[in-house]
């Protein structure tokens, strides 16, 4: 099998190389000569053009943290009748509609789908919150869309001002992720918009988000709908289904942008991931100085907040339309993940040596900032900041959710407020 990966730029596609073999065991990925004569940058900074050609190895890390992860992986490898472990028979069939830039399709696939948009009628928009991540696979699935991460979602366009919803086919883009809640986490679209209000009010970048109602406020009727912070509607985008199509912007998360497995995304003993992350930004970001500060305060919410799952895949790189710019991505999958007995309490790598979050204090952040490489003096005036204002932050944000309707937001702030 020979796979052909894409990489938009300034709203146009071109080749940045392929892929060649059929297993995790062969597969290599080389750029394009035409590629790299252009001058064109990398499509990862773990897969420097300099170097070409890339082992099977280098190659999965990168590609294979591209696609979903957990259940709906292994419903969308079964209704396309591959083994779940197979990265590119699975990367083959969703590869024209993935996270960033990135384009992958078969070289010998004959058939061409024009790019359209399918609209959505709210009963079908209902079943996707309510039955959990088998029906975002098929959505997955039927509109060759691949989306990372654990949780049951899917890519979906948005028209806002006729509130109409619609599935992307073919390459067409999405313009929002959408998420269903979660079958053993009760509240998990109230909570992570509570979570992200709360960020957002103490001045942390995140994308715009809402929380869909097909309904009623019950955990079946909800969804909870962001923006795609890698899209973006300019004089370029294009007209698709007599709709404006955003142009892709390209991301990498961290684990990709480090070399390192999806399977990885959570610190091992020895490893240390706050620091990688903090010189990954030096060396890479187009503004790091006010990228590290930004990352810092991302890290001080999370424990804020009492998220344990703020693994290195939940930070991302995002460069600009014509890949000339890196920086920080706004911060996503923020949630309080303690208030549920069934999940960890180990941050998902080591703070200031302390990984067992009610372990973790203000001591363990000033060790922390020595890693990070931030001075002492701005490390922790940015954490007593964050600490001083985080409960008018989340009790504000509780209250805005209650008074739309979303009465469980006060419930769930206070369970995280019983940690204080």
């Amino acid at each position: 099998m020979k796979l052909r990966v894409e990489i938009e730029k300034n709203g146009i596609m071109i080749t940045a190389g392929y892929i060649s073999g059929s297993t995790a065991a062969d597969a290599r990925f080389e750029y394009s000569d035409e590629y790299i004569s252009e001058g064109n940058k990398p499509i990862s900074i773990s897969l420097p053009t300099d170097e070409r050609k890339f082992s099977p190895t280098q190659t999965q890390i990168y590609f294979e943290g591209l696609l979903p992860e957990g259940f709906t992986r292994g419903e969308v490898a079964r209704s396309i009748h591959v083994d779940a472990n197979d990265y590119i028979g699975i990367l083959s069939a969703l590869g024209k509609e993935c996270l960033g830039a990135i384009k992958v399709t078969a070289t010998d696939d004959p058939a061409y789908e024009e790019p359209t948009y399918e609209r959505l009628e709210l009963a079908r928009v209902k079943a996707l919150a309510a039955e959990g991540a088998s029906a975002t696979a098929e959505l997955v699935t039927k509109s060759h869309l691949s989306l990372t991460g654990a949780s049951g979602k899917t890519g979906l366009y948005y028209d806002a001002d006729n509130e109409t919803w619609y599935l992307p086919k073919g390459s067409a883009p999405s313009t929002h992720i959408v998420k269903q809640s979660h079958v053993r986490l009760s509240g998990i679209v109230v909570n992570e918009q509570l979570a992200l209000k709360t960020a957002e009010k103490l001045g942390i970048d995140i994308p715009r988000s809402f929380i869909f109602s097909t309904g009623g406020n019950s955990d079946a009727d909800v969804l909870l709908a962001t923006e795609r912070y890698d899209r973006l509607f300019s004089k370029e985008s294009r007209q698709i289904s007599g709709m404006q199509a955003p142009l892709r912007l390209h991301q990498e998360d961290f684990a990709q942008a480090m070399g390192i497995n999806s399977f990885r995304k959570y610190e091992r003993e020895g490893e240390e991931y706050l620091k990688d992350m903090f010189t990954l930004l030096r060396k890479q970001s187009s503004n790091p100085i006010e990228d590290q500060l930004k990352l810092w305060d991302i890290i001080v919410f999370n424990y804020l907040i009492g998220n344990t799952d703020g693994h290195i895949k939940n930070f991302s790189l995002l460069y600009d339309k014509d890949m000339n710019s890196v920086r920080l991505a706004p911060a996503y999958d923020l949630v309080c993940t303690t208030i549920y007995e069934s999940t960890s309490r180990n941050m998902a790598f080591n703070i200031g040596g302390e990984t067992l979050i009610d372990n973790i204090d203000r001591e363990c952040f000033k060790r922390a900032s020595v890693d990070a490489g931030i001075s002492e003096r701005a490390a922790l005036g940015r954490f007593d900041m964050m600490s001083e204002r985080f409960t008018d932050a989340l009790n504000e944000s509780a209250e805005e959710l209650a008074d739309i309707g979303y009465r469980y937001a006060i419930s769930i702030k206070d369970s995280i407020m019983r940690r204080y």
